[in-house]
């Protein structure tokens, strides 16, 4: 569980609720990893949805014995790929039509600018962008948007859910050792 003393009243319900229906539910609990992964990677929904309710997921299914480390993090693995790769293509769809949007004319040399720093540094915003909960959602599309090779984009983003699972695999035994 996580720390009560710094969790607000909101975030203390929605942590029963999740861990009520984790061991409510141990056939399918292992299914909330990738789903949540999944959804917080999603354009839009990732915004709303965030890290802190998949590390409690995570925490629960761990300390309680529901789950081991080697069953969660390559599910996290694949929900957060397939959430990432969902935005990127979203952003492949559009782009085309975003650079003759109104808004892309109107700041056009601003667009212009970010779109060659994600084709120059493409790469520090895929790992940067997994690891912070705020943007995690929207780099996918801006880097499909820019034009960011395919090969390329799915090689850095591998590399970064396999540092961004690492590092949840981390604070789940973190946690559960400290709590």
């Amino acid at each position: 569980m996580l720390c009560q003393k710094y969790l607000t009243y909101s975030e203390k319900f929605i942590e029963e609720q999740i861990t009520t229906w984790l061991t409510n539910n141990k056939d399918i609990a292992i299914l909330a990893v990738p789903a949540f992964a999944f959804l917080e990677a999603c354009v839009g929904i990732g915004l709303f949805i965030t890290g802190i309710i998949l590390l409690t997921i995570c925490t629960v299914l761990y300390a309680n014995g529901l789950a081991t480390l080697p069953q969660m993090l390559p599910l996290a693995f694949i929900g957060a790929l397939l959430g990432d790769h969902s935005g990127y293509w979203l952003g492949k769809y559009i782009g085309p039509s975003f650079n003759h949007s109104k808004f892309a004319i109107k700041y056009k040399a601003k667009v212009d600018k970010a779109e060659e720093m994600i084709r120059m540094r493409g790469y520090w915003a895929i790992f940067i962008g997994r690891l912070i909960p705020a943007i995690r959602s929207l780099i996918p599309l801006i880097t499909g948007i820019s034009g960011m090779s395919k090969l390329k984009y799915f090689t850095y983003d591998v590399l970064a859910c396999l540092l961004w699972s690492s590092l949840l695999g981390v604070l789940v035994v973190g946690i559960d050792k400290i709590f």
